[in-house]
């Protein structure tokens, strides 16, 4: 139609296993059990407007639930244009002004009449709202008018091309992690010596790849909990992080074979460092009274209770250094 091409599809589809809030595309998920799926069949008009930019014009599909009534889904692009059958009840009487504009505005001696739709192309532009305010004598006191014009642009992006096996990213709250982040942390708990099990605080990024399985890789955070191995079988979900507790910087490849029900973690993980409230002023010593008076209440408290375990420096003699006090 003029310098537009459109293409005219009726299909079929089913509903997939993938949950919306998956994050995933729909090209990623399988069909559901045929009892469980929801089928139906779609005509679309679509738009090609140039090499890589598309329009879907219009769309309508009958949709059947496994269970309950025939659902129908109509889309139609606000001011796009698309294609109308030359049978359009609607193009009556439009053809009809435009002949009589025709025939008013000829120079012709004999009047023309409607030989054949060879085609035609319908746009919605806009949609407007009048108010009108008439007084008690009739007249027209007021008026407004309100108009919402449609942009005439649904472009469709062109698809990314997949990369068969190559990562991709995934939200890091998928639900598809949990069972990866169960196994990946008692992979960690497993093979740290610490006295205390590890938890995961925070899931930093999260990639997948489609291999024989699927392969995960993940970036997280994992704190140290007030539940120690020797009085806990396990970490449980009561176990809370510690305050002062040691934090974790871990990276975890995590390979599922779900055919073979296994799955295979490797973590490794370095060290952020103790989380410490107290700080030191430059040059602190608990042998040097003029800065003990500087030093906050709760830090003054701590010192209180340090046990001297060396010996006691002589009249006039260097003070001792922090090597020397537990």
């Amino acid at each position: 139609v003029g310098s537009d091409t459109f293409y005219s599809f009726k299909y079929e589809i089913k509903e997939g296993d993938c949950p919306v809030q998956s994050g995933k595309t729909w090209q990623d998920c399988e069909y559901k059990d045929a009892a469980k799926a929801a089928t139906g069949e779609c005509t679309a008009t679509v738009g090609k407007r140039s090499s890589t930019k598309f329009s879907v014009a219009t769309q309508t599909c009958q949709i059947t639930p496994a269970e309950g009534p025939v659902v129908t889904a109509q889309y139609d692009c606000l001011g796009c244009v698309h294609p109308i059958s030359t049978q359009s009840p609607d193009l009556e009487p439009v053809l009809r002004h435009g002949i009589q504009y025709f025939n008013n505005n000829t120079q012709h001696s004999s009047l023309f009449t409607l030989n054949e739709v060879k085609r035609a192309q319908r746009q919605d532009t806009g949609e407007c709202t009048d108010n009108a305010y008439i007084d008690i004598q009739l007249r027209i006191a007021s008026f407004s008018q309100n108009c919402d014009i449609y942009p005439g642009k649904d472009f469709v992006q062109p698809p990314t091309k997949i990369c068969v096996g190559c990562p991709r990213d995934i939200p890091t709250n998928s639900p598809e992690l949990e069972e990866t982040l169960t196994h990946t942390i008692t992979k960690l708990n497993a093979e740290n010596n610490a006295t205390f099990y590890f938890k995961i605080d925070k899931v930093k990024k999260a990639r997948v790849q489609v291999v024989a399985g699927k392969k995960y890789f993940i970036d997280f955070v994992a704190r140290e909990t007030t539940c120690s191995k020797e009085s806990n079988e396990e970490l449980t979900e009561s176990c809370e992080t510690k305050k002062l507790g040691q934090s974790l910087d871990c990276n975890a490849e995590v390979y599922v074979v779900p055919w073979e029900k296994k799955i295979y973690p490797t973590v490794n993980c370095q060290p952020l460092g103790m989380i410490s409230l107290m700080k030191r002023p430059p040059g602190f010593s608990p042998f040097r009274s003029s800065q003990i008076g500087e030093i906050k209440e709760e830090t003054t408290s701590h010192l209180r209770s340090c046990e001297y375990k060396g010996r006691p420096p002589k009249a006039g003699a260097e003070p001792a250094s922090e090597r020397e006090v537990s």
